[in-house]
């Protein structure tokens, strides 16, 4: 499988200069994604203040600068809104995991389901999910009685890499394996196309790092993820 680690350095913006390039939305070189994506945004490695003017007219006043894990450091005036501590883990191995075939059927998701699963995503808070983020690659579901009780998707896409996001199981579907067959079928479709899995996780979500590596993912490093209100 392909990918130099160091396009994981700035996973937003070598998603948005490449394969989500059609989602992005540009001005100078600062980029992010339309509205109704993502909320993510990138800027070069020691952006001036030439750049950030150039983010906030793309953003517009008031409006949320997701900087996901970049460490750059926007104007003094754009207020903090939210600051995490997680981990940016890759598959360890040369090949994918191992699918466990017990279980309900794994199905594709189309726009058709989107309702449902911003539904799952409301009662569930993976993380962000908006309208369009099923348009970021594929999205798996597995139903139990005809509803949508588990889902996991593919979110930032830079060279060689295919990150495995929006992981998340209905509260009165969790134990059943849910997480681990679509984590596990996502990965064998990414290592299909020569590519390797990698994923965030916040570092309080305890569950999800113990799930990560079990199936064979490894820190990479540990990151911060950080949102401002443009000034």
């Amino acid at each position: 499988m392909n990918g130099h680690t160091t396009a994981l350095d700035d996973p937003v913006g070598e998603s948005l200069r490449g394969r989500h390039a059609h989602l992005a939305r540009r001005l100078g070189r600062a980029a992010t994604y339309l509205p109704d994506v993502a909320t993510f945004a990138a800027v070069s490695a020691a952006p001036d203040e030439a750049e950030w003017a150039d983010l906030a007219r793309l953003l517009g006043r008031g409006e949320l600068a997701d900087m996901f894990s970049s460490p750059a450091t926007p104007p003094t005036s754009w207020e903090p809104v939210f600051m995490l501590d997680g981990r940016q883990m890759t598959w360890a191995a040369s090949s994918p995991p191992r699918v466990p075939h017990a279980g309900p059927d794994i199905e594709e998701l189309t726009a058709q389901d989107i309702p449902e699963m911003l539904d799952l995503v409301a009662r569930t808070r993976p993380g962000p999910f908006w309208p369009r983020t099923n348009e970021l690659g594929t999205y798996l579901g597995i139903r139990v009685h005809g509803a949508l009780v588990a889902m996991a998707g593919e979110r930032l896409r830079p060279p060689g890499w295919t990150e495995i996001s929006t992981v998340c199981t209905a509260p009165e579907a969790r134990g059943q394996g849910h997480a681990a067959r679509l984590i596990s079928t996502l990965a064998a479709h990414i290592a299909a196309r020569n590519e390797r899995p990698f994923l965030h996780v916040a570092e309080a979500n305890t569950g999800a790092l113990a799930l990560y590596e079990r199936l064979g993912f490894q820190t990479r490093r540990h990151v911060t993820f950080r949102g401002f209100r443009v000034a």
